[in-house]
């Protein structure tokens, strides 16, 4: 979803979890991946093997 360019609240929505949320773990997972973005943790994760691509 965030390769994709999905906002956080379309992420919600989907996931069914409240924006809150959703930004809170974009954030974890940016930090864990050490990402300058939203698209570069997408696609950190897709090269970690976390996703399929």
């Amino acid at each position: 979803m965030l390769a994709g360019g999905l906002t956080d609240e379309a992420m919600a929505r989907k996931l069914g979890l409240s924006e809150r949320t959703v930004r809170r773990l974009v954030a974890e997972l940016s930090e864990r991946l050490g990402a300058a973005s939203r698209f570069q943790a997408g696609v950190c994760a897709v090269r970690s093997g976390w996703l399929d691509d």
